[in-house]
């Protein structure tokens, strides 16, 4: 007898419905599955049929024929276990096919006929919300998940055997209804006035948060790169509601939601160690998945000690740096995951650290001085938008700490977020977000400069040999100056202050890198 049962798959971020077509006929007893199933969908043999056994139903003793469909594309996780023994059972009349049509089926099954929670259910849920069918099945722990994407009822269920039941009509179940949560911060983020000192790295950040900039500190060790950096997220903008699914799609993907909130609000902040693998960073794998760039996006990757990366993982950085998104191809498909993250590095002057410091001598030499700055490449700083130095922290700065602390996080990230208003109603007519990800057309339309800054920007052109990508920047952090400072046009010291920004050039220029 035939039984087909409707389930879905990934492919990146997209999703596609499939079938699981089950056929169980006389013959020797056999358990085969084809369509292109990996390793863990094949050992599902054993876990279906003890799960069968263990829930009170009986297993047939016959060649049962598994084909997933569509056959010509891979399939991978234990996502198939709960359509397949459904399937067996529905083959064999011990579950009704009559409502077997009305449902998409996913989750794992354990031995003893436990549904578990597997990766990714946001995503097929939302891939299937335009369908015809509009309910799922689901273990309990990923109902409130499917329960995110709008037009699809979910039912979360704890066991094969409370399936079965609702199948066959002998449990009555309500769809899983799950309100979206206030948008909040964690008490644990670092808040700017913790930070001691450092004015002008705060300046900067609180420029980056504004026009999505990309940003170097450059310092001794100690000086509060890392607290920077960290303290970054904490005046982000709150995520909107499309910001926040798209995110939750991803970690969904990845496997890394939590059980107790599957909808992520607040903005991600990953801080991958220097021993990254290029695939790890990028993305990547047989079936491509999201590497550390895409869990960052709207949020913050901060990569501390950047000379110490692999020189071949900083450089796959360039393109989604520049493109905001990130294309793996392989040779079955080629999946888009999205990269729109701020990128903070933070590295030191010299190797022992102390090259410029006032209170340590540095004791490198030149050559080596040259040969640590010179493993960032000239094409990857020039998407750095703002170089800063984190200078030591002074006896000057402690004292004044102790006794007054500097602007909290919440009254500079107000600030960022009227520059961000004025954004979105610049922008409201195009497919960008922010000033950073401007193209050239758009530059020469929104950085107008008045007749005092164009004077100024002439002599800085003749001065500084920057590539025509640093001029640009240099204009879009202009742009994000004067909406700071609500400013319609670019004045002459939002360009200034702009053209400072350039610590680690002035700094490679000295020992003539590039």
């Amino acid at each position: 007898m035939l039984a087909v049962v409707n389930s879905c798959s990934i492919l990146g971020l997209e999703s596609y419905p499939m079938q699981v077509e089950v056929d169980v006929s006389p013959g020797l007893p056999a358990f085969d599955i084809v369509g292109l199933p990996d390793t863990s969908i094949r050992e599902s043999k054993e876990r279906v049929r003890a799960a069968i056994k263990n829930s009170g139903f009986n297993f047939p003793p016959k060649r049962v024929t598994i084909n997933l469909a569509p056959a010509d594309i891979k399939k991978e996780g234990p996502i198939y276990d709960l359509a397949i023994a459904i399937g067996v059972l529905a083959a064999t009349g011990q579950v009704s096919m009559d409502r077997l049509d009305d449902f998409f089926l996913l989750g794992q099954l354990s031995l003893s006929g436990e549904l578990r929670m597997v990766p990714g259910v946001l995503v097929m849920a939302s891939g299937l919300a335009n369908k015809k069918i509009s309910r799922m099945i689901v273990p309990q722990d990923n109902g409130r998940e499917a329960a995110l994407a709008a037009g699809i009822r979910a039912y979360g269920l704890n066991t094969l055997k409370e399936v079965i039941e609702f199948l066959n009509g002998k449990r009555d179940l309500a769809p899983m209804d799950y309100s979206m949560p206030l948008m909040s911060r964690k008490n644990e983020q670092v808040d700017f006035a913790d930070v001691v000192g450092q004015s002008n790295a705060k300046r900067a950040l609180e420029i980056a948060a504004a026009g999505g900039h990309n940003v170097l500190l450059l310092g001794p060790p100690g000086s509060g790169k890392t607290m920077l950096a960290r303290a970054m997220v904490s005046i982000l903008p709150e995520m909107t509601l499309q910001e926040s699914l798209e995110v939750t799609k991803i970690y969904s993907v990845s496997g890394l939601l939590p059980r107790d909130n599957p909808l992520i609000t607040e903005r991600p902040f990953r801080a991958p160690h220097h021993n990254i693998s290029q695939a790890s960073l990028i993305g990547g794998g047989t079936i491509p998945k999201p590497g550390e760039i895409s869990l960052a996006t709207h949020g913050v990757l901060f990569l501390d000690e950047l000379t110490e990366y692999h020189k071949r993982v900083l450089e796959a950085l360039r393109q989604p740096l520049e493109d905001r998104e990130v294309l793996i191809s392989r040779v079955a498909a080629a999946v888009k995951f999205p990269a729109t993250f701020t990128l903070i590095g933070a590295l030191n002057p010299c190797p022992c650290g102390y090259l410029g410091d006032d209170l340590q001598d540095c004791i490198c030499t030149p050559m080596q001085i040259k040969k640590y700055l010179s493993k960032i490449s000239g094409p990857l700083l020039d998407r750095f938008g703002l170089q800063v130095q984190v200078p030591r922290i002074k006896k000057s700065e402690l004292t004044a700490y102790r006794t007054q602390k500097g602007e909290t996080s919440q009254v500079v990230k107000q600030r960022v977020e009227m520059a961000k208003q004025r954004q979105n109603e610049r922008f409201s007519k195009c497919s960008i977000a922010a000033n950073s990800e401007m193209n050239i057309k758009q530059i020469k339309r929104y950085c107008e400069l008045n007749n005092d800054a164009k004077r100024l920007y002439d002599m800085i052109y003749e001065k500084y040999s920057f590539s025509m990508r640093s001029y640009n920047n240099i204009l879009k952090l202009a742009r994000t100056i004067a909406d700071l400072d609500n400013s319609d046009e670019i004045k002459t010291e939002h360009l200034a202050e702009s053209i400072q920004y350039r610590d680690y050039d002035r700094l490679i220029k000295d020992y003539q890198l590039y």
